[in-house]
């Protein structure tokens, strides 16, 4: 085979398999994490019962994320999913190496991108607003992928939330709740008994 071709070939290889990647993603994150996630007697349960909570109850922030990758929170059981999936993808390296080498990368990708955008919101509000949108926005069950919004534009499944007046009416909703919050913790001066 000549050289070309064959460098064709690993470049197609390459190509499909982020696609394919990004195609799991919404699938996964879709039917798995969403629809058998919200069972919680499910080991999908939790991505909704932990990390959405945490998210919206920290401001896009999960604290499972500033903790070891080890432990059997929901940083610990995404990293097994996606060891899961690694894993059953192994024996076919040996016929499709291009394809299975960038489908792992691709895993790696997503968990470094999905952890660092629960540890920086502003960071993920600026490159990855359609992930940010999942979690702060008003509908949690849209906005399915994290690394590429590709599958949610083909699928129709996109619901932007970043820079829209909802958002805007959400963070003035917000400020207003934390100043109310912060005055009732002003301790009130009491006239002194004698």
């Amino acid at each position: 085979m000549k050289p070309a071709l064959r460098w064709g070939g690993r470049l197609l290889s390459v190509g499909v398999a982020v696609v394919v990647s990004n195609g799991i993603e919404w699938v996964a994150h879709k039917y798995v994490l969403h629809d058998l996630g919200k069972d919680k007697r499910s080991f999908w349960s939790f991505h909704w019962h932990e990390h959405h909570r945490a998210s919206r109850h920290h401001g896009f922030i999960d604290p499972d994320y500033q903790r070891g990758v080890v432990g059997w929170h929901a940083q610990g059981r995404e990293a097994l999913g996606l060891l899961g999936v690694g894993i059953a993808m192994a024996p076919f390296a040996p016929y499709a190496p291009w394809f299975v080498g960038t489908m792992v990368a691709c895993g790696l990708r997503y968990y470094h991108l999905h952890k660092k955008s629960h540890l920086d919101p502003e960071w993920a509000r600026t490159h990855l607003p359609w992930h940010y949108d999942h979690h702060m926005g008003p509908n949690q069950n849209a906005n399915w992928c994290v690394t590429n919004p590709w599958f949610d534009d083909w699928l129709g499944t996109r619901v932007p939330y970043v820079g829209t007046e909802s958002e805007a009416r959400d963070v003035a909703r917000r400020q207003r709740r934390a100043e109310t919050k912060k005055r009732s913790r002003v301790p009130v001066d009491q006239p002194h008994l004698a």
